[in-house]
């Protein structure tokens, strides 16, 4: 991962549509079984919409039934970072790309082995890298 990203507000409106501003920029979450990733098969590296940064093979993807892209780990250990999110009444472990610290989604316990992790991430806050 090369260095920190960091932009105004509205470079980020100028380089992202609304969707993908309220969600990577302002912490929104797409509606469930609406986004363009959620029942993807296709194989590749899903990246940063904001910065590119590889954030998650399609070799970790599963369906949880949830209507969000899950994995079950990021594309390399320094990919995502995470923070404690007490938004909602709940506390939750909202998952942010290292790069360019865009919202992504939450990581819940409730995976597949090895890690027994859900990385549940917003199509929006990804673009498939295809592989050729």
């Amino acid at each position: 991962m090369s260095g920190k990203i960091s932009k105004t507000e509205g470079e980020w409106r100028q380089q992202l549509t609304p969707e993908q501003f309220q969600i990577c920029r302002n912490k929104g979450t797409e509606i469930a079984f609406t986004g363009q990733y959620w029942d993807c098969r296709e194989d590749g590296i899903y990246r940063c919409v904001c910065c590119d940064n590889p954030l998650f093979g399609s070799d970790t993807k599963f369906d949880s039934g949830t209507g969000w892209p899950s994995f079950w780990d990021p594309f390399s250990e320094d990919a995502v970072s995470t923070e404690i999110d007490d938004s909602h009444g709940i506390r939750r472990i909202e998952v942010l790309c290292s790069r360019c610290d865009a919202h992504l989604g939450h990581v819940f316990g409730d995976g597949p082995s090895p890690t027994n992790k859900r990385y549940c991430i917003n199509s929006a806050s990804l673009e498939l890298e295809e592989n050729s």
